[in-house]
Parts: C-alpha cells; structure tokens; sequence
C-alpha cells in the first residue's frame, strides 16, 4: 500500500518583480535582475537569522515562492525580514541601469501544506499566489517612492501581524483581493514608504517604523 503523506504546516512566501517582461528589458537585464533578486532574499533571510538553506525556494521566472519550515516563527518574516530585503534591493539598485533595477511585490501566509511527487499543494499557497496577483498590490507599489509593497492574508495579519510587538496594525491597509476564483480581503503595507498612521493609534515605541526613513532604515533585529 502507498503510504500517504502527511500534510506539514509551513509560512508561505511570494515574490515577483514588478515589470519583468516590460520590453525595454532585454534578456541580459532580466538575468541580472533574477540574479539580483536571489542574492538580495539570500541576503535579507541570512541577514535577519532566518534559515535560507533550509527553505524550499521554487522559481517562478520573475519571481520566487519560498517555502519556511514549520519551526521557523513567523515574526521575523514580516517584522525584519521585509526591512532587509527592501535594503538588499536598493544597494542592486544603485550598481545597476534602470532596465535592470528590481521592484518587488512580497506576499505572506502560511497553512498546511501537502507534498507529493511533483512537488506541493495547499489552499494558503494558492491564496498566496492570489494575493500578489491583486491590482489593490500592483497598484500600491506603482504609488510608492520604495522598492517593496508586502500583502498579508487576513490569517496571517489576524494570527501575527495584530499580536506582534514590533509592528503597529495602524501600518497597514485592508484592501479588496478579486483575482481568479479568490474573493477576500490582504493586508498591505510598504516598508520603505510607510501608510500615515493615525493619531491616537496607540503605536508601540518598539515599531521600527518611528526610527525609520526612506534613506537610512533601521538595522533589521536578527533571530536565532
């Protein structure tokens, strides 16, 4: 008898580059920006302590899907994680030509996910995959003066997000996700050009968006 396979929790992480097919990128611009892209998640996870090694990475051509093992918290991936990455993605920027700059769409969620021979499958993969797809994303990175927009799923934000003591919920946008057969609500928020905040907010001393600027973020905390 077959023996099936247990379904294992696991983070979720999406990825893509904003106007990779763009025609006035020729071939040797779209391989330095998947170069680029790769080198600067390499060095965001390694940077904030979290295991790259141990992820499962899957390309997607303009992007990638990222995989975290179920230990891995999830904290750091939307707490420091984004800040180092937006940081890896400017110092590509300034060594490169603009037809070989990267601006980047980040989605997180996490859930069960089920492995079989062709590789993995899950309800928060997909729903990953349609939050970075959502015109609500693309459109707020096209607004921003940065190089990175994150959207989280609503569990995610509910589960992580609101109890984190780093990040204000005050940060982040609720907006509309329609793309394909997916209706539902993410959470949007630009690392490197931060949603006003309201007054009266509550925010903690501890978010890293009161010692933050465009030009001289703070130093992402690490993990162990």
């Amino acid at each position: 008898m077959k023996h099936r396979r247990v379904a294992v929790h696991r983070s979720v992480l999406v990825v893509d580059v904003e106007e990779f097919g763009q025609e006035w990128r020729t071939t040797r611009h779209q391989l330095a920006v998947r170069e680029g892209l790769y080198r600067a998640l390499r060095r965001a996870f390694e940077d904030v302590g979290l295991p790259w090694a141990d992820c499962r990475v899957e390309d997607r051509g303009d992007g990638a899907f990222i995989l975290v093992p179920a230990q891995v918290p999830k904290g750091p991936l939307v707490e420091s994680l984004p800040y180092a990455l937006a940081d890896a993605l400017r110092q590509h920027n300034k060594a490169h030509p603009a037809e070989a700059q990267i601006r980047l769409r980040m989605s997180l969620n996490a859930g069960e996910v089920a492995f079989d021979d062709k590789g993995v499958t899950a309800p928060a993969i997909n729903r990953a995959f349609r939050l970075i797809e959502a015109e609500s994303a693309k459109d707020a990175l096209r607004e921003s003066p940065g190089v990175l927009v994150v959207i989280t799923s609503e569990w995610f934000f509910d589960e992580v997000v609101r109890h984190s003591c780093v990040l204000d919920p005050a940060a982040f946008r609720q907006v509309p996700v329609a793309v394909k057969e997916t209706s539902t609500t993410g959470w949007l928020y630009c690392p490197d050009d931060p949603y006003p905040v309201p007054r009266g907010s509550g925010r903690m001393s501890a978010d890293p968006l009161d010692t933050t600027t465009r030009d001289n973020p703070v130093a992402p905390a690490r993990y162990p």
